[in-house]
């Protein structure tokens, strides 16, 4: 319930009270204007004051942790009485509207971008590295053709200096790099988070280009029921399935995961295969207990298993009686992988809880490379006791950390034709202790954020390493918004799982000297307006962002210095990414959506006085997307284009002339659609990927001879498997009280005055 009296006075600012029903004050209660970062607490009274200046939808929202959120609509008052009703008392509303593909918050310092389930649907999303075809941030790239495994880059850097998280755990990192980010099935994906640069130090210290958090499905929203089904040209079929239920006070989700290999397809005639025959089997579980929003307990607890094996090399390769022997080339990848994660807490008030995030999994990998055998496995355990308090208005988050890393890697050769002197055994053993503390203050009623982070961290060899980072967010107007960031990252090397086509050349490597940690800045400036128009007919945003990376120390596999060996030593010249990104979205009567973004990438070193480009960059990038929905919902048309600019390829001028490729990459481009056809319970899709069958033809070099010494799979810069056309379907059972979580978000309350 809420009451307001009018009064002949614009422009002031708004004051009053946030009461219970029995007319106690809620201290620490927010009040802030809907749709806007103006907000602000009440006092040990329940009061507060809040400029309606400059807010044209005056609709004014209190909230309380165990109470009703309150809204009204505010026309003229200058004062205001809440009077909000336990959560108990009062029957749930629940209102659904459609949400955006990509949403950019206003809220936080630290620029995110939401990739939703709506926009996830416009492509087949099979894993979590196909489900950034739409996006212009986050660009996939292929670490190995012949197995397809692949790496999520961010500024033009290489995957390992953006952080991946998985529902906010550090679950894909060293030997699990490589064959990670496909493990984790498309339909599993609730919302995916990117954040640019270097962002909060909460999670770690090595998020130098950027952070990526997968938030998976939650038991309390998820669909009761899920199936999906999908099988493209080439034959592969992806099987998913997940279930939601409630024991007692816990909800639960299990899911399932299953794919099945292709046929053998060659359609650039090398004798290699155009896609590997991948085999995996996963099954988790997620556990929910409680509210972190509402005083007391809360928990989620995940499980995950999944086996996979990958079989990749030439068509007539039989892994019974060719795997390791010179005769017939092959690769084959088998892994397996266990892990458990929990966050669990305590909230004491509104103000201020505890919670305690903790994981851990273990590897085991088991390759071959043609003669290369690779066998490895990494045990991983994490633990973050974080303290949250708001106080006047503000935020501190700190808390204690602790790392292990047990990695054991085994190379040896089954034949001695190449001269390759690299087989041994590697080992590294880490435990790494830290503190954190992370402020974020609010001034000029919010219009200015600033937060500032610290971490100190001791590394068991390494020592003291301290990672301070900032960034401040300055609300210009109601839509437009400037955010600045700086910041420091480092990190330590997992040379072989997190370089894999190391093993993969027939080239000898050779280590010039012990390997230091990668140390990194970074600074960024972004600008964010969004538009609408009345009634919804047009809106979106406009964004433009610039990111410098520059690297005090980085390891780099140099390909470049000879035709038949790798050099590995810490470069310590200059070595730097600038990274330029435009985006515009548009939204045309809630039917059209238009969305084109360009990347200029500049990613080099200086080695004396010459620079060099970094190989696989392309330096502009080009995206545009297009879709369609009628308002009934019930199909939606949906095509992306992408075109690439030439890209630096790795010197190969010592080869002789049959086996040499070109210095620059030529420019290309890929058309993708898909149709989508909704019905109560079913989604139809097709699609097709590549659609002017755009090809780098026989990418592998000297693929006449894999035993010789110049055969070398590194030089692959665009598509190697042609037009890809597939087919699925989703079937969803929804909860009674209509919880879904197919692109849509749930709001709950009751809204008075409007």
């Amino acid at each position: 319930m809420a009451c307001f009296f009018p009064w002949n006075v614009f422009g002031q600012d708004v004051s009053g009270k946030v009461f219970n029903e029995r007319k106690d004050p809620l201290v620490g209660a927010n009040v802030y204007w809907l749709g806007t970062t103006v907000g602000v607490s009440t006092d040990e009274e329940g009061g507060f004051v809040i400029s309606g200046n400059d807010i044209t939808e005056k609709l004014l929202v209190a909230s309380y942790v165990g109470y009703r959120t309150d809204t009204l609509r505010v026309s003229s008052p200058f004062w205001v009485e809440f009077r909000l009703q336990e959560a108990h008392s009062l029957n749930e509303a629940i209102i659904e509207e459609h949400r955006d593909g990509v949403m950019i918050s206003d809220l936080t310092p630290i620029k995110t971008e939401q990739i939703t389930t709506t926009e996830l649907a416009k492509a087949a999303c099979c894993d979590l590295a196909g489900c950034f075809e739409t996006q212009t941030t986050v660009q996939p790239q292929t670490t190995n053709v012949v197995t397809n495994s692949k790496e999520l880059r961010i500024l033009g850097l290489s995957g390992v200096y953006n952080q991946v998280l998985v529902d906010g755990f550090p679950l894909i990192q060293g030997l699990s790099f490589t064959y990670g980010i496909s493990s984790i099935p498309g339909s599993l994906v609730e919302n995916i988070y990117v954040a640019k640069g270097a962002n909060s130090v909460l999670q770690g210290f090595e998020s130098i280009s950027g952070q990526i958090n997968v938030e998976t499905k939650e038991p309390d929203t998820a669909e009761r029921l899920m199936l999906s089904a999908y099988i493209n040209g080439f034959s592969e079929k992806h099987v998913n399935a997940h279930a939601t239920f409630r024991l007692r006070n816990w909800s639960g989700l299990t899911a399932i995961h299953v794919v099945q290999p292709a046929a053998k397809v060659d359609r650039d005639h090398d004798t290699f295969l155009d896609l590997p025959l991948l085999t995996r089997y996963m099954i988790s579980n997620k556990w929910s207990y409680g509210d972190d929003e509402v005083q007391g307990w809360f928990a989620r607890i995940g499980l995950r298993f999944f086996n996979e094996q990958r079989i990749g090399g030439q068509t007539h390769f039989d892994v019974r009686s060719d795997q390791g022997l010179g005769t017939v080339y092959g690769q084959t990848v088998s892994v397996n992988q266990p892990e458990v994660w929990t966050k669990t807490g305590f909230r004491f008030n509104e103000r201020q809880k505890i919670v305690l995030h903790a994981s851990s999994f273990h590897q085991r990998q088991h390759s071959f490379f043609g003669t290369v055998g690779y066998n490895a496995q990494q045990t991983n355990i994490y633990g973050n006791l974080q303290y949250e308090w708001n106080y006047a208005g503000h935020e501190l988050k700190s808390g204690i950390s602790h790392r292990h890393l047990n990695l054991k890697e085994v190379v040896a050769f089954s034949d001695t034709l190449l001269p390759r002197n690299y087989a041994g055994s590697y080992l590294r053993l880490e435990n790494i202790t830290g503190l954190f503390a992370e402020n974020t203050a609010y001034f000029f009623n919010n219009r200015l954020s600033w937060l500032v982070g610290l971490r100190v961290d001791h590394h068991s060899i390494w020592g003291l390493q301290f990672t301070p980072r900032t960034l401040v967010k300055y609300d210009v107007g109601p839509q437009t918004i400037v955010r600045v960031n700086l910041g420091t990252g480092w990190r330590t090397v997992n040379l072989f799982s997190e370089n894999i086509g190391l093993l993969i050349s027939s080239r000898n490597i050779e280590f010039a000297e012990a390997l230091d940690p990668e140390k990194a800045r970074n600074w960024g400036v972004n600008l964010t307006h969004k538009f609408e128009s009345n009634r919804d007919r047009i809106r979106g945003y406009f964004s433009a962002d610039f990111y410098r990376t520059h690297f005090q120390n980085q390891v780099f596999p140099d390909y470049d210095l000879n035709p038949n060996t790798v050099v590995i030593q810490n470069f310590r010249g200059a070595s730097s990414s600038n990274a330029f990104q435009a985006e515009l979205f548009i939204k045309l009567f809630n039917q059209y959506e238009l969305k084109t973004g360009y990347n200029l990438l500049d990613v080099s070193r200086k080695i004396g006085e010459t620079r060099q480009l970094l190989p696989f960059n392309p330096k502009h990038r080009v995206l545009i997307s297009c879709s369609y929905q009628p308002l009934s919902e019930k199909y939606h048309l949906d095509a992306n284009l992408h075109w690439y600019g030439k890209q630096r390829l790795p010197n190969t001028n010592a080869n002789p002339v049959e086996f040499q490729r070109p210095e620059f990459s030529q420019p290309y481009a890929t058309l993708n659609v898909q149709f989508t056809l909704n019905t109560q319970r079913f989604e139809f899709y097709a699609g097709c990927e590549n659609v002017f069958d755009f090809r780098q033809w026989q990418p592998i070099i000297s693929w006449q001879n894999p035993s010789g010494p110049y055969f070398d799979t590194s030089s692959v810069w665009g598509p190697t498997r042609g037009r890809e056309l597939y087919l699925g379907v989703r079937f969803k059972w929804k909860h009674r009280d209509g919880r879904i979580s197919d692109g849509t978000q749930q709001r709950e309350g009751h809204l008075a005055g409007i």
